[in-house]
């Protein structure tokens, strides 16, 4: 069976190369703020946001590819209640890393695959992750070396990167934090045949 990844981060797509897996990119064309809006309104969980966009990336990407298994992915992260999403400049970037520092956030991944357009499998977790405490002038430095790949993630950070810098603590599973969960996922795969 095709697989295909609904995203376009290319952290996602590096954990499965890594992970051996033949695979097609074809990422899911929706508006994000959009499609959270009526969930935000509701008062769902950032678990909830998390695992209803990757459900939407994922089925969207597979009413067009029935062929395929199709894989898609999504965090959230929240400080305190919070709700952070990607920054739109290095400006918002500065802020939303004077927002982190010193403070303890958590990172919602969720996963989920759909096939002919249906959701056949899902599944969310969530990292805490403790930013030491950050000086302006450090910040500064740090959006200068990694440029415009702040704006990527939805912390400003790429923790397999230079990213890591920024952090104390980290509790969860390295692959969801990097966006991925992927334990779960081969498990899902291996039952499907996908892999072996």
């Amino acid at each position: 069976m095709n697989l295909v990844l609904a995203s376009a981060s290319s952290a996602r797509r590096s954990i499965l190369q890594n992970a051996g897996l033949s695979f097609e990119v074809v990422p899911a064309e929706i508006d994000e703020r959009a499609a959270e809006e009526p969930l935000l309104k509701a008062g769902a969980t950032p678990d909830d946001i998390a695992t209803a966009l990757a459900m939407v990336k994922a089925s969207t990407v597979s009413e067009a590819r029935s062929d395929a298994l199709v894989i898609g992915a999504d965090q959230v992260l929240d400080l305190g209640g919070e709700r952070l999403t990607k920054p739109a400049d290095m400006e918002a970037a500065r802020r939303q890393l004077l927002k982190l520092s010193g403070k303890t956030h958590v990172l919602h991944s969720a996963v989920a695959c759909a096939r002919g357009g249906a959701i056949v499998w899902q599944h969310v977790e969530a990292a805490a992750l403790t930013m030491r405490k950050l000086d302006p002038a450090f910040i500064g430095r740090y959006l200068a070396a990694v440029g415009d790949d702040a704006l990527k993630s939805v912390g400003v950070y790429q923790l397999e990167n230079r990213g890591i810098q920024l952090f104390e603590k980290v509790e969860g599973d390295y692959f969801g934090i990097l966006g991925l969960p992927l334990l779960p996922l081969l498990a899902f795969l291996r039952s499907e045949g996908v892999v072996e």
